[in-house]
């Protein structure tokens, strides 16, 4: 990318590489640099910061690890600036939830929240694709009640279901939660077993009010259908304090 390297200035407190990684961040922050710019190459890098080659593979491989670049081989090759990814965002909240204790009761609010504030959304924007994916998620589930259902087929309902409002911050939030969601799930279900398996009918029923853009009908069904996770998940919360 023509100029890139005249917005970064040479470094020389800290730990070097850290510093690097911080100037390359704030630039992608600041939409400096975008998804499919191009840095300078290494030894453009170490002219510009002042340092060994050494220190500007360790502050590449940071920001290969945080999905801020991809690092590209061959005549072509370099580092490149990514696209925001959702799986590294749900990576860091699974961290989060593991190491702050976040609660499960916490992961079933922020549901309620996103999931029944985006159902006018969804109603409004679902295309005959979107519908099709979530009818299609349904006779999944159905079929899997035979046997042990799957969580995972709740949890991909609910991802799709969020990629109907056609709303990019919407998505990558509602996907970042799918770990999470899958652990309250299992959660819910050490209280009640065959939890998941009555929700497979309301997600039909949900999809059918999507159908026919029934604001009202849908709003109703997801809370119906999230409280009753809440429910759930609360109690075992509670037998878990008693002990």
């Amino acid at each position: 990318m023509p100029g890139t390297g005249d917005l970064l200035s040479r470094v020389s407190i800290g730990r070097i590489s850290e510093v690097i990684v911080d100037q390359v961040r704030m630039l992608i922050r600041q939409g400096q640099l975008v998804a499919g710019n191009r840095l300078p190459s290494e030894r453009e890098l170490c002219e510009r910061f002042g340092v060994s080659r050494v220190t500007v593979r360790e502050a590449l491989r940071v920001l290969e690890a945080n999905g801020l670049v991809e690092i590209r081989v061959g005549a072509r090759g370099g580092a490149f600036v990514t696209a925001p990814s959702s799986r590294l965002v749900g990576e860091g909240i699974v961290d989060l939830i593991s190491l702050a204790t976040i609660s499960a009761v916490e992961v079933t609010e922020a549901r309620m929240v996103f999931e029944l504030g985006i159902v006018p959304l969804v109603c409004e924007r679902a295309t005959e694709a979107d519908i099709s994916a979530l009818y299609q998620i349904c006779d999944q589930s159905r079929a899997a009640l035979e046997g042990d259902y799957p969580l995972e087929l709740s949890a991909a309902w609910h991802t799709r279901y969020a990629a109907a409002a056609h709303n990019r911050a919407v998505s990558m939030l509602v996907e970042s939660l799918h770990e999470p969601l899958v652990r309250s799930l299992e959660r819910a279900r050490k209280t009640a077993p065959t939890h998941g398996r009555h929700g497979v009918e309301e997600h039909r029923l949900l999809v059918d009010a999507i159908t026919e853009r029934d604001v009202e009908a849908a709003t109703e069904l997801m809370r119906t259908h999230l409280r009753r996770t809440a429910d759930r998940v609360a109690t075992t919360e509670d037998s878990v304090l008693s002990e």
